[in-house]
């Protein structure tokens, strides 16, 4: 039996969402590209980062004047056991 391939579906609509679809859904852990190659890390490098504290415990370690990211650093290593 032959498969008549002569008269296709042209719904817009379907086609919007079928391109959609591919471009939004996760590929498989198996087929996703592997990530690229992360620099190696310079010992002692710091990485900026934005935090959220509450202000009292921002006021704590700012009252001692400069040098308290290198508090909040060195409590941080200390609760994380580091």
């Amino acid at each position: 039996m032959a498969i008549d391939r002569t008269r296709r579906p042209s719904d817009p609509r379907q086609a919007a969402e079928a391109a959609f679809r591919a471009v939004t859904t996760r590929k498989a852990p198996e087929e996703a590209a592997p990530a690229p190659p992360r620099a190696p890390l310079i010992p002692g490098m710091r990485e900026t980062v934005s935090l959220r504290i509450d202000r009292a415990v921002l006021e704590h370690y700012q009252k001692d004047g400069p040098g308290w990211q290198d508090r909040i650093n060195a409590a941080l290593k200390a609760a994380a056991g580091l």
